[in-house]
């Protein structure tokens, strides 16, 4: 009797961590935007993985990548991961413009070009209002996540600083520094230049070879690229992205990549870096590596020195993709931060 009730009991807890990992949508409605103006029908993809505590102090919050969607954040959620389900409640929230939330590839009333330009700040916005006004939550114990993840990280440290304990912004930027205004610019200029993209209305993605050679060059560092790669397969890879019409969608990409290089938290502020840290309540673990050839780390370390908090710098010649190779150490320090 007891081994059939501890079956059916484990049964229902799969079930139920199947279902909460669905994707869901939030309605949101007509949304005014930081510009002024109004994203029609805004709808925010979401999923929860997890179970929430009775006194609801268990709750991460975690906004994806650029290009990335929920489906692929949840490989970072579970026992012993980034996000450990089994012990926090997590909200993996689909960025604006991802594709899957409110984009130009999806937008019915706005689509393509003509859907608006958006921040950082309108994709926290539209998180809050769907934590707040449809899953009726105030407070979490965290906000975190990776690269573009990572700005809307620190974005939501100083535009809701009541919202969270803690914030873990882990290869992002409170603002782009120079080289990395300069490798964007450089990658909207190639979709935005080839012939195929014809003003946002095209029939196939523009620019694939240079979508591949840009991950390439920039998201490792040339000792990473010579060692796991030889000459024969680089041109194999730039021989293959020739043929693909795989990938982000380029009108996507380029909302996004245009709120990035816009990205400043200290906007609100009148400029003032100092006093957009002052704003910080939340406790801070900033991840950054010291190799990263895309969001470059001296901004993010610039702004932990502000908030007089140590930064985990990761140093392996993976650059941006460091905190998968040094997973474990990142993992377990993210891990003993929220708990303590």
């Amino acid at each position: 009797m007891r081994t059939r009730c501890l079956l059916i009991f484990f049964c229902a807890v799969l079930a139920t961590a199947s279902v909460a990992q669905e994707q869901r949508f939030a309605d949101l409605g007509d949304f005014k935007l930081e510009s002024g103006e109004t994203l029609r029908d805004c709808r925010i993809g979401y999923r929860t993985v997890g179970v929430m505590n009775a006194d609801k102090s268990n709750m991460i919050v975690m906004p994806t990548w650029a290009g990335g969607t929920t489906e692929q954040l949840a490989s970072d959620v579970g026992p012993d991961k980034l996000a450990d389900s089994s012990k926090y409640y997590v909200i993996l929230i689909d960025a604006l413009s991802n594709g899957v939330s409110s984009s130009p590839s999806n937008s019915k009333q706005q689509p393509h070009m003509h859907f608006p330009r958006i921040t950082i700040a309108d994709m926290v916005s539209t998180e809050h209002d769907l934590l707040t006004r449809v899953l009726h939550i105030n407070h979490v114990r965290a906000v975190m996540g990776i690269s573009m993840g990572g700005m809307q990280t620190f974005q939501w440290m100083v535009q809701y600083p009541d919202f969270m304990d803690k914030a873990i912004p882990i290869v992002g930027s409170p603002r782009l520094a120079p080289y990395d205004l300069l490798d964007w610019s450089t990658q909207l200029g190639a979709i935005m230049n080839d012939p195929t993209w014809q003003h946002g209305d095209h029939t196939r993605e523009p620019e694939r070879v240079a979508e591949y050679e840009f991950g390439a060059l920039m998201l490792t560092s040339p000792e990473h690229v010579n060692r796991s790669m030889t000459r024969e397969e680089v041109m194999q890879k730039i021989a293959e992205a020739a043929r693909s019409n795989d990938g982000q969608d380029a009108n996507n990409k380029i909302r996004q990549t245009q709120a990035m290089m816009a990205l400043d938290v200290s906007q609100r502020f009148n400029g003032s870096v100092e006093r957009a840290a002052a704003t910080v309540k939340a406790q801070v673990l900033v991840v950054v590596s010291r190799q990263d050839h895309v969001v470059t780390p001296q901004p993010a370390i610039d702004f932990a020195r502000l908030l007089k908090v140590e930064p985990l710098i990761l140093d392996s010649d993976c650059g941006h993709l460091a905190p998968g190779c040094e997973a474990q150490r990142m993992d377990t320090a993210v891990a003993q931060f929220l708990a303590r």
